[in-house]
């Protein structure tokens, strides 16, 4: 090391100190010391002063300081020696001497050594001398190690223990030289190494050597000579040696410089021929001792082994095996077999022990075993060592149990043998449950087996301690009470785990690196699921075979032993040792692929679970033992398999149960093979056993195969005994008492249950990372376990659930590749659905459903809306279940649908259409429930989940839809399902873009020919869809449930109003002629075959209105629901239509339906035909306003005048705009039509000719049916000629003559209070508009119908006054009930008691009038029409006109002559003038003297006037009677020439009668006389005669005599009035005479003072003599009216008096006259 110059200063100051020392202790004694010392103080001196470099100057002269030093030892002087070797040591320390003064110092010691002088400091010089520097080498290194030897062997015990520990140290530093120097020289080349000579026996060291390692060379050999007791050639001067010390140099030297023995190969070759043959030598009287051999020719007896030898000897072997066993193969062999029968029963129990411990140390190297396997083991005529060590294991540990050692005499224990093993019952130690224990303390862990307890020593790991046996160096003699009992077994219970340990160690991480290296040189990864077997056979052969050989040479020596430990262990830690150990050889036999070692492993593992006896029945192990599975290892013999066989049935006869506490009772599980009596206990271990079996099965399931079936079964029979039964998920919980058998279970084992039930889940939940083939395995195991069940169920027998459950919760975990499994899986589970034992299939429906559930939701990549086959393979289960007959797994079906179309709907995609048929398959005698739940998933897929459905599965859905409108269970979900039919109508309308692309490019999924016979192969794909529904509406609507009837056709007729644009023409015809038509003709026969008689089983037991209590009336619904929803297409679709070929034949057809409805008894079906008819009627106006449109623009007309006039306008508007249509026009078909309409009319209301009662149609059919002619005839009136108006005319008087039923009538027949047409009145009145309206517009030929028009219109005028009669019915006049109200007739009607149906006629009246007022309107369009005039035309009208007018206040309705009145006036306002202008035609003759009787009998009426009249009714009837008279003053009077003169006289007699109306009474006393004195129309009439008789300039011609005379006898009348005028005042008195007479008296005055002016005014000439002499003949009369005392009178009187003053002389006048 280097030393620092102030070291070195202290250095020499310290050898200065110590010479002066010397010089002082030697100068009396020894002056030579003294005077080296001095020498050596001053050379010290001189050094100092000289080299600045103290220690190289020392060491150069380091002989001469030495030199007093060595001379003081030679005194032998103790004082003197301690001083000098302390010096000695600092020159050594600071490494100051030279090799030659290194020398002497030896020389020196080897003196002091042989003198016996300070031997340790002796030792202490030496060790000092070799560690602190290399210049001590060679033959002097021999020297200094033979003087440690040397002092070793000293009695002194002090200088002997350091002398050992120094020789020890020595040999170390020796060999750490070697180290030094290959580690110095490891660059430099290395001599060529030859070992001829030392083969050839030469002693030296081979020249290849360095100088450390030929020393360590040497000194090695010459130890190895020693031990055997030959002379060293090195170590010059030993005088003695024990083989003890030897061997634990020996084994120091392997032990702590293995790098030494194997880099150099002459130290090999020491191995190989110096310490191998010695140590075999060595060991030959261990091996011979007790074998039973002769003894052999020499005389001495047989050696016997020697503990200290044999213990150093196996420490030795211990070393070279482990460290060596590279170079000494063949040599470790015979070590290895050496110690195997070291473990032979017939040697000394010390001995085996020691070889028990060597094998511990060599078992925990994985690698020394893999070699002694592959170098060995794998050899054909190798000794099969490996197999031999674990063999041999095996038999010790079942020598300990199986022949126990019994108690041996203190001479036995001397020849090595432990302390007996004991037997619990002699022992006489506390006993608890068969175990020792102390006081207060727990029991010490042993193994008990078969009466035979042994301890169970808690042997450390040998990395941190040392084994008991090899490290008593100390010891002399075998060790016999030190060691504790049981202690060779504890350390092959280590040996046993250590080789399971290594084994598993070297499988693994090889396994695991081939396995690295194959991923990394493929281009490609492998399958995450590729199996353990399949990595295993790629991997290198050569290993592969290794593997195998490690297997197969020891599991048939760890079985038994472990199985035996594990029957006996008390301990838990141990027995989860055990535990752990056999699940590591199970799988590793797995992982090779050597079935029958892994079976066997996993047998014993069930055995241990289970009770003893109950595991040979349940697990059959003869029979699995021997089974013909393959087998690639080694086959047990026949030997072991028996000793097995009886562990399993000896083993656990005799204290089974006391040895471990008992935490559960139960049940057993019955099996096929039989059921164990009784109740069957389960210790604590089993349930450690359990969890060994779970860790086995999560840890290792790709290894097990077809294991997999006996760790299932086990683990069902002990999820029995536990009580744990399956839950939701697959999962196990505690049952309960409903459940099954009770099991007595501790407090603690119950708390432990939800841990295993967990575990139990977490096994089957790691079979998701299980390989293809290991998951196979486990499901098949599953359904072979379940099948057992099945069976025993079959015998009716509870079965165990636990196989279906976890089949079930094994498929929930492996979604992710459920192809693998699935088939498997659910065809077993279905096979148990169909099981006859209720909860066996309870358990298969609900775990093939969760499965289904689970699967749909899962995320596959890719999803699996893309996946048309797994969704297949998904689904196709929950088809099946279709076919089981239980409707508890129905219900369970159904209700996975629901929840299935819940969860994953959006990602069915190609799975709807099995969805759908699951959904449809529910049929009726399965029940309302079933019913119920499945229509809620049709509901949930309808509302929802169409969007997400492809289109080509569309017609499954409408389909199955149509199945829960049939199923007649549930009246609501038929009902409800006619809705959902809509919805997808709907549907079906709002994405048809969508789905017609889509079903172009999958037209192959749809059928050519759909159900019920429909054929579509001429109908585009999305078309298909529609023709699907309708057709399944179609079904529904000839259902024999009134209300789905109903629903059904609405909902089908509304589809195809509002989405029949989506249509294409082919379609439609398919829709006509395979949908609608045959259903209406369905529907009309059900009709005619409906019964007419109440039932219950019709209407139930709910109360129903009387229109619907029969099948008949029900089907009468039906059936108009049907024609108008057919009519209501023909109507709205006409446009497409129109286009088919055959639409005439169509048209044709369904006016037949119209027509035989319409004729029907039944009121209802004939109204709504009549309705059908009319919707088909309205389609002009609809396509008027463009086709397409989805709605239907009026279903009909209104009762009032208003609508029907309105649709009137509505279709001559539609005519109009249509016009160019020809395909709209077509004749032939609107002739049909009215062909249809005539027949119904004539049919129903031509009086029939029998007196037979026949059907009288009602009002409101009536109604209907005149309603129809205004659209019919917008597309008949081309072609409508006179025969055609004179039909219609039929029908209408018909019609409108038909009466009411009494019943009725007080709905109907309007009173006259309210004077209002009928409905029927109005459309008739509509009909004749119409056709008069198209008459007018027509071209000429059409209006020679105007008088027919006339002629029907009049013969309605005339039912005014004179009801019509209708066939033979007496009928009751409704004029009697013309002044009460309908609710008065109601009550009549209420109150009546007549049991006989009356009919009465209807009021017409109001129609009457409206007639009239036709009639008017016409007229005054035609009146100068040639077919109007020729007709005569005016005289038919004025001869309608003369009963109401002549009736006048005795019609039955005062506005009935008003009006009549009213419309002559205005008619002759317009005749008249014509009559005029043709005055010359004949036409015309014939209606003077009409018209003369008509006025004269309404102004001088024969009815009195009413006594109820008032004053204004009779002012303006009075007006009314004016107006007529203003009329002939205006149209008559000025053209007298144009009028006949009979007819003029006749006015002129009417005007003077009208003239002067006088009372009808004498009395002057009657005061209400003037109410019938009509003043002012008679002085209308009387001026209006002056005015055309005098006021006249002209002079009057030959037409104004009649005037004149008329005038004669006016002043005739007015003399007389005046004369009882004046004799009625005389009478009176004071009494004044009644108003009306006054009022006459005044008007006469005022006529005569009227006619006093005119006359005066008038041309000479135009007036007579004799009117004079009249006028003047007044006035003696005038004279006497003075006395009158009415001022009125006074004043009227007074005027005309006044008129007389110029009539008092003749005037010029008359005397010109005269002459």
């Amino acid at each position: 090391m280097a030393t620092t110059p102030a070291a070195a200063a202290r250095l020499l100051d310290s050898l200065q100190t110590d010479l002066r020392a010397l010089s002082n202790e030697a100068k009396r004694k020894y002056p030579p010391v003294k005077e080296a010392a001095e020498a050596g103080i001053l050379k010290i001196k001189t050094l100092m002063a000289k080299n600045k470099d103290i220690i190289p100057a020392l060491v150069a002269c380091s002989g001469e300081i030495l030199q007093p030093f060595l001379l003081g030892c030679d005194t032998k002087n103790i004082k003197i020696v301690q001083i000098c070797l302390v010096s000695v040591q600092k020159l050594i320390s600071y490494e100051a001497l030279s090799e030659v003064a290194a020398r002497n110092v030896v020389n020196m010691l080897w003196s002091m050594m042989e003198s016996g002088i300070e031997e340790v400091k002796v030792l202490q010089t030496l060790l000092v001398l070799l560690t602190t520097s290399h210049i001590v080498r060679g033959d002097i290194l021999a020297k200094a190690i033979v003087i440690c030897f040397r002092l070793h062997f000293f009695k002194d015990t002090t200088t002997s223990n350091t002398a050992s520990a120094t020789v020890r140290q020595v040999v170390t530093i020796v060999f750490e030289r070697v180290l030094n120097e290959d580690e110095t020289l490891k660059d430099s080349e290395r001599p060529e190494v030859d070992m001829e000579s030392q083969k050839a026996g030469s002693k030296a060291a081979p020249p290849s050597l360095y100088s450390s390692a030929t020393d360590a060379y040497l000194l090695f050999q010459d130890l190895c000579y020693l031990v055997n007791a030959d002379q060293p050639y090195w170590l010059v001067g030993m005088t003695e040696m024990t083989r003890t010390f030897g061997l634990e140099l020996l084994e120091s030297v392997l032990n702590s410089f293995p790098q030494v023995f194997l880099k150099h190969e002459e130290f090999k070759f020491l191995l190989k021929e110096r310490v191998c043959p010695l140590v075999i030598k060595l060991f030959s009287p261990s091996i011979k001792y007790r074998q039973g051999l002769p003894n052999p020719p020499s005389p001495s007896p047989v050696e016997k082994p020697y503990f200290p030898i044999s213990m150093r000897l196996l420490r030795v072997v211990s070393v070279l095996i482990q460290l060596y066993y590279s170079v000494l193969i063949t040599e470790c062999e015979i070590f290895l077999s050496l110690l195997v029968k070291f473990l032979d029963g017939d040697k000394p129990m010390w001995q085996r022990a020691l070889a028990m411990e060597v094998l511990n140390k060599i078992c925990v190297k994985s690698q020394l075993l893999r070699s002694f396997c592959e170098n060995y083991d794998m050899k054909e005529h190798a000794s099969k060592v490996f197999r031999d060590i674990v063999n041999g294991l095996g038999s010790f540990i079942q020598s300990m149990f199986v022949s126990p050692v019994p108690d041996r005499s203190v001479s036995q224990a001397v020849t090595g043998s432990v302390t007996p093993v004991q037997h619990p019952s002699s022992s006489g130690q506390a006993m608890m449950g068969n175990l020792h224990v102390g006081g207060g303390v727990t029991p010490q862990p042993a193994f008990v087996y078969r009466g035979i307890w042994i301890p169970l020593v808690q042997v450390s790991p040998l990395t941190s301690a040392k084994p008991t046996y090899l490290e008593m160096l100390e010891k002399t003699d075998p060790p016999i009470c030190t060691i504790q009992d049981g202690y060779a077994l504890s350390v092959a219970f280590n040996c046993l785990l250590d080789i399971v340990k290594g084994v598993s160690t070297i499988i693994t991480t090889e396994l695991e690196t081939e396995q690295a290296k194959q991923v990394q040189n493929e281009s490609e990864r492998q399958d995450s699921h590729d199996t353990q077997i399949d990595l295993v056979s790629r991997c290198d052969p050569e290993l592969s075979e290794l593997w195998e050989c490690l297997i197969n040479s020891s599991w048939c020596g760890v079985l038994p032993s472990l199985s035996l430990l594990l029957d006996a262990s008390t301990d838990e830690t141990a027995t989860e040792s055990i535990l752990k150990s056999m699940q590591v050889y199970a799988s590793l036999c797995g992982k090779l692929n050597l079935n029958t070692p892994r079976d066997a492993f996993i047998t014993s593992l069930c055995k241990a679970s289970l009770p003893p006896h109950y595991a040979l029945t349940v697990l059959n192990i003869q029979t699995t033992s021997t089974s013909a599975a393959k087998d690639r290892g080694h086959r047990r013999t026949s030997s072991r398999d028996n000793m097995l066989m009886g562990y399993a049935e000896g083993g656990m006869s005799e204290n089974a149960d006391g040895r471990n506490q008992v935490v559960a009772v139960g049940s057993p599980l019955p099996t096929v093979l039989g059921t164990q009596q009784g109740p069957v206990m389960l210790t604590a271990k089993n349930l450690q056993c359990m969890r060994a079996i779970l860790s086995v099965a999560h840890c290792h399931g790709g290894i097990l195969g077809t294991a997999w079936h006996l760790v299932l079964s086990t683990l069902q029979h002990l999820t029995w005994i536990l009580g744990l039964k399956p839950a939701s998920g697959g999962s196990l919980k505690v049952g309960g008492a409903a459940d099954g058998p009770n099991a007595v279970i501790t407090t603690a084992v119950m708390a432990e249950l939800p841990v295993l039930s967990a575990m139990l889940s977490r096994l089957f939940e790691s079979s998701q990372y299980l390989d293809d083939v290991a998951l196979h395995h486990l499901v098949d195991a599953l359904c072979k376990l379940s099948s057992e069940s099945m069976e025993l169920a079959y015998a009716n027998r509870e079965p165990s659930l636990f196989a279906i459950a976890k089949l079930l919760e094994t498929g929930l975990v492996n979604l992710p590749r459920i192809e693998i499994l699935w088939s498997p899986v659910t065809g077993h589970l279905l096979e148990v659905c169909q099981h006859p034992h209720l909860r066996m299939r309870e358990w298969g429906a609900e775990a093939v459903t969760a499965l289904i559930k689970a699967a749909m939701a899962y995320k596959y990549e890719p999803q699996l809306h893309e996946n048309l086959r797994l969704q297949t393979m998904l689904l196709s289960p929950l088809q099946e279940l279709s076919a089981v007959p239980h409707a508890d797994i129905r219900q369970k079906q159904l209700e996975c649908v629901l929840q299935v179309i819940q969860d994953s709907g959006e990602t069915l995609e190609h799975g709807w259409p099995l969805i759908l048929q699951v959904i449809g398959s529910v049929t009726e005698d399965q029940g309302e429930n079933l019913i119920r739940v499945a229509f809620q998933s049709l509901q949930l897929v309808v509302n929802d989940f169409l969007p997400m459905m492809p289109c080509q599965y569309l017609q499954v859905c409408i389909e199955v839809a149509s199945k829960f409108g049939l199923q007649s269970q549930e009246l609501n979900i038929s009902l409800t399902s006619v809705g959902l039919l809509w919805n997808i109508a709907d549907y079906l309308y709002q994405n048809r873009n969508k789905i017609k692309v889509s079903l172009v490019k999958d037209t192959e999924y749809l059928p050519t020919n759909g159900e019920g016979g429909i054929k579509v192969s001429q109908v585009p794909p999305s078309d298909v869809l529609w023709l699907c529904l309708y057709s399944k509406l179609a079904d529904l609507c000839v259902d024999q449930r009134p209300a789905i009837r109903k629903s059904a056709g609405q909902t089908l007729f509304s589809t195809i109003s509002a989405h029949g644009s989506l249509l294409e023409q082919p379609t439609w015809q398919t829709v006509l002629w395979q949908v609608l038509f045959p259903l209406l003709d369905r529907v009309q026969k059900c009709s005619g075959d409906a019964s007419t008689v109440k039932s219950e089983s019709t209407t139930g037991n709910i109360l129903i209105h009387h229109s619907r209590d029969t099948a008949e009336k029900q089907w009468a619904e039906t059936r108009v629901l049907s024609l108008a929803g057919v009519a209501r297409v023909f109507n709205t679709w006409r446009h497409a239509l129109k286009h088919l070929g055959d639409y005439p034949r169509a048209w044709a057809l369904l006016l037949e339906y119209i027509e035989a409805a319409a004729l029907s008894n039944s009121s209802e079906v004939s109204l709504a035909a009549l309705n059908s008819f009319q919707e088909i009627l309205q389609i002009q106006s609809t396509e008027s306003r463009g086709s397409g449109k989805d709605g239907i623009d009026g279903h009909g007309t209104g009762n009032g005048e208003s609508k029907s006039r309105q649709v009137s306008e509505n279709r001559t508007s539609a005519t109009s705009n249509s016009t160019g249509d020809t395909t709209i026009d077509d004749i032939a078909l609107w002739s049909n039509a009215w062909r249809v309409w005539h027949n119904i009319g004539i049919q129903l209301t031509n009086p029939a000719d029998s007196n037979k009662m026949q059907f009288i149609p009602c009002q409101a059919f009536l109604t209907a049916l005149v309603q129809i002619f205004p659209p019919l005839f917008e597309y008949i009136k081309p072609r409508f000629v006179s025969a055609d108006l004179q039909k219609l005319c039929i029908v209408l008087r018909s019609a409108v003559s038909v009466p009411v039923s009494a019943e009725s009538s007080p709905f109907i027949v309007p009173s006259f209070v309210e004077s209002k047409i009928t409905a029927l009145q109005d459309a008739v009145l509509n009909a004749i508009h119409v056709v008069q309206k198209a008459i007018s517009d027509g071209a000429e030929s059409m209006q020679t119908m105007y008088p027919m028009i006339f002629h029907q219109l009049l013969t309605f005028v005339s039912f005014a006054c004179q009801s019509p009669n209708y066939r033979n019915l007496n009928t009751k006049s409704s004029v009697s009930q013309a002044t009460i109200s309908k609710q008065e007739r109601w009550a009549n009607f209420r109150h009546s008691n007549s049991s006989q149906p009356e009919w009465v006629s209807m009021n017409y009246v109001p129609f009457a009038e409206k007639s009239l007022q036709m009639v008017v309107e016409l007229y005054k369009e035609t009146a100068t029409q040639k077919s109007v005039v020729e007709d005569h035309v005016l005289q038919n009208i004025i001869k309608t006109l003369q009963m109401p007018l002549g009736m006048k206040y005795g019609c039955p309705s005062q506005s009935t002559w008003k009006l009549s009145i009213a419309a002559l006036l205005e008619i002759l306002r317009i005749a008249l003038p014509v009559a005029r202008n043709n005055s010359s035609n004949s036409h015309f003759m014939g209606m003077w003297s009409e018209l003369a009787i008509a006025l004269e009998h309404f102004l001088f009426s024969q009815q009195s006037t009413p006594p109820t009249l008032s004053i204004d009714e009779f002012q303006e009837h009075e007006s009314i009677d004016i107006e007529v008279v203003q009329l002939l003053r205006d149209e008559v009077l000025p053209y007298p020439s144009s009028f006949p003169k009979p007819f003029m006289a006749s006015i002129m007699s009417v005007l003077n009668r009208g003239s002067i109306h006088s009372t009808s009474t004498s009395s002057f006393t009657d005061t209400d006389t003037g109410r019938q004195l009509r003043e002012e129309f008679a002085k209308a009439c009387f001026e209006t005669l002056l005015q055309f008789s005098f006021i006249t300039e002209s002079v009057i011609t030959n037409e104004g005599c009649i005037t004149k005379m008329a005038l004669s006898a006016l002043l005739t009348r007015c003399q007389e009035v005046l004369k009882q005028y004046v004799e009625d005042e005389k009478l009176s008195g004071k009494c004044p005479l009644p108003r009306p007479r006054m009022s006459e008296m005044s008007f006469v005055l005022k006529a005569v003072g009227t006619l006093l002016a005119s006359l005066k005014k008038a041309k000479p000439g135009n007036v007579d003599h004799d009117t004079w002499k009249q006028v003047i003949a007044l006035y003696p009369n005038l004279v006497d009216c003075t006395t009158c005392t009415s001022s009125q009178v006074c004043k009227n009187l007074k005027e005309v008096l006044h008129h007389y003053h110029c009539l008092l002389s003749v005037p010029p006048t008359a005397i010109q006259n005269s002459l």
